[in-house]
């Protein structure tokens, strides 16, 4: 499907060139300051991979159906969506990031920060889709990703592990061993990958959405 509809790529493309020179300018705006600004600058890039990630499930949503699928099409309902789309993904994050800390706060030397993340990942994993095709405003995605995670759970077991290998896991891996490119070429295979990742992971997320949508789940 992606190599019948490369014009998918478009928007993951841009987001990593966004995330090079977002990252690169950082350095010099925060390493004097000892690394200040570090987290606003994590959301920034997060804000933008979530909107390009929007973007290619719309385009991936009309692929499965049938339709043009073209990307102009795409951009433009992503457009009229961005709000929704990047709220979306800012709720996501700081779920995540909540479940994690809460978790860590129970001890278990990590385990319980681990057992909750993962239990928040699994059941918002749908967040995204939501926005993008669900029309869903960014608050009431969590919601609905929780509501189509609980009506098809191994569905979104299985998502969820494969959204973690190919976006959190992997990509650390082609940091590591590009290294020898140097710290530019390192980020700039490190970036390009999570595009290609983003382009593809739309495929499987429009697709298993979309049949939970259309079973009058909302």
């Amino acid at each position: 499907m992606l190599a019948r509809r490369p014009s998918i790529l478009v928007m993951p493309l841009l987001a990593a060139v966004l995330e090079v020179v977002v990252a690169t300018l950082a350095q010099y705006a925060t390493d004097p300051l000892g690394g200040i600004g570090q987290g606003l600058i994590g959301i920034l890039i997060q804000l933008i991979y979530g909107f390009a990630f929007g973007v290619a499930i719309i385009q991936a949503n009309d692929a499965w159906r049938g339709h043009r699928a073209s990307f102009d099409d795409a951009w433009e309902e992503g457009r009229r969506k961005a709000a929704g789309i990047m709220l979306a993904a800012i709720g996501f994050s700081l779920t995540i990031y909540v479940a994690g800390l809460v978790g860590s706060l129970l001890g278990g030397g990590g385990i319980g920060s681990l057992v909750l993340s993962a239990f928040a990942w699994c059941f918002l994993i749908y967040t995204i889709p939501a926005a993008a095709i669900g029309g869903l405003p960014g608050s009431l995605a969590l919601s609905g990703s929780i509501r189509a995670a609980r009506a098809n759970v191994p569905a979104a077991l299985v998502l969820a592990f494969l959204a973690f290998v190919l976006w959190k896991l992997l990509p650390s891996y082609v940091l590591l061993y590009a290294t020898p490119l140097g710290p530019t070429g390192a980020l700039l295979a490190f970036a390009g990958f999570r595009a290609l990742v983003i382009a593809y992971l739309a495929f499987p997320f429009a697709k298993a959405y979309d049949d939970l949508a259309f079973r009058g789940l909302w």
